[in-house]
């Protein structure tokens, strides 16, 4: 190639990448799962119905962003997200410039506030704009935790393994959950409480630390089930035997009774995967109420929204874990210098030493994978 040539090729490349976007199509797909044989934890079974909502934004430089929103529990969720996705996202968001991922963010509270901006609308708006990042991150050629500042290339990893069984009494599924999760290198693992009495409790905690050993962390997960007194009780327990951090042991709202345990336990307060944006997370921290806060991808907002919780929880002190695993929380736990640990299960590529590597796509890494 002539000198000339090269240097007008380049140039005109260079004008390409510098051109700005506009989003021109919002796409969804539904694909509903059939019923398995259900996990339980200490208030609900998860997988008996179960659907994810992939979404697609369009753009006309030729790149797509893509996000999924998941439901492990509830048959209508599905398609009631696709429909506002669909319905209220799409004329919100199609004419945009993907490179302003923070007002389109805005232009979607302002646009879909009447109907609330929590639930699953907050779900429509995290897939949003975990999408429009992921163009974001392909228009400049890099994955999006190098765009958002990176604060490490690797993430501790724990497995959530332990969950209850139907016809396990003896509790030989979970110590083969525990055993198999031991096996594929995790660290640290977490095991869930609280469905039957204390006794039951000490007796899956016991196991647990004993098949984890000295050198791995157990942590326990209550899913909201109890009342204050109930889990202040059942918490001192915990921490006597030595879980690592107590998870979620109040419903979600009630913010005073996590303080109440924040100050009087030793044991880590773990909590957020049902907070929604920045501002439940904030009325959190400014009560003290958690030591270990956990924003989910679909309810806390997606990537916008989550550096800001990162950002109101570095100031307090406070450490930050995700709820669930995927490259989606890898590329937003990577730029947070607070994060501790991202929650997963099950074999891992890029596993080192109870740590995950960080994807190097450009983008999120969310479009999914193809089906056979």
């Amino acid at each position: 190639m002539l000198r000339r040539t090269f240097l007008t090729t380049g140039l005109a490349a260079a004008a390409q990448q510098r051109k700005a976007l506009k989003i021109t199509a919002l796409e969804t797909e539904l694909v509903i799962n059939p019923p398995r044989t259900p996990n339980y934890d200490a208030l609900q079974a998860l997988g008996i119905h179960s659907g994810t909502v992939h979404l697609r934004l369009r753009t006309d430089g030729g790149i797509t962003g893509y996000a999924s929103s998941n439901f492990g529990a509830i048959d209508g969720g599905p398609k009631t997200l696709q429909a506002i996705l669909e319905n209220e996202v799409k004329p919100l968001i199609v004419g945009q410039d993907p490179a302003f991922p923070k007002k389109i963010r805005a232009d979607l509270f302002k646009g879909l506030q009447y109907q609330g901006v929590t639930g699953i609308t907050q779900f429509a708006i995290a897939a949003a704009d975990i999408a429009v990042w992921d163009i974001v991150g392909k228009h400049a050629g890099l994955p999006v935790w190098r765009m958002l500042g990176a604060a490490r290339d690797r993430m501790p990893v724990y497995s959530m393994c332990g969950w209850y069984y139907d016809g396990d009494a003896d509790l030989s599924k979970y110590k083969k959950q525990i055993e198999t999760a031991l096996g594929q290198g995790y660290r640290a693992i977490k095991v869930k409480t609280g469905r039957y009495d204390l006794a039951d409790d000490e007796r899956r905690l016991r196991v647990a630390l004993d098949m984890a050993g000295r050198d791995r962390r157990v942590m326990l997960d209550a899913n909201q089930v109890f009342s204050r007194n109930e889990a202040l009780r059942r918490g001192k327990l915990y921490q006597q035997m030595g879980a690592w951090w107590y998870e979620e042991a109040l419903p979600p709202h009630d913010m005073d009774g996590f303080a109440e345990l924040a100050r009087e336990l030793d044991i880590r307060i773990a909590t957020g995967e049902n907070l929604y944006t920045k501002h439940q997370f904030n009325d959190l921290i400014q009560r003290r109420g958690a030591d270990i806060v956990q924003p989910d991808n679909r309810r806390a907002g997606g990537v916008t929204e989550w550096m800001e919780i990162a950002a109101i929880a570095d100031a307090a002190g406070l450490h930050l874990a995700s709820h669930g695993g995927g490259d989606v929380n890898m590329n937003m736990l990577c730029a947070i210098p607070n994060a501790i640990y991202m929650e997963t299960g099950g074999p891992q590529e890029r596993m080192v030493n109870g740590e995950v590597l960080a994807p190097e796509t450009p983008g999120m890494s969310t479009e999914p994978k193809r089906r056979a």
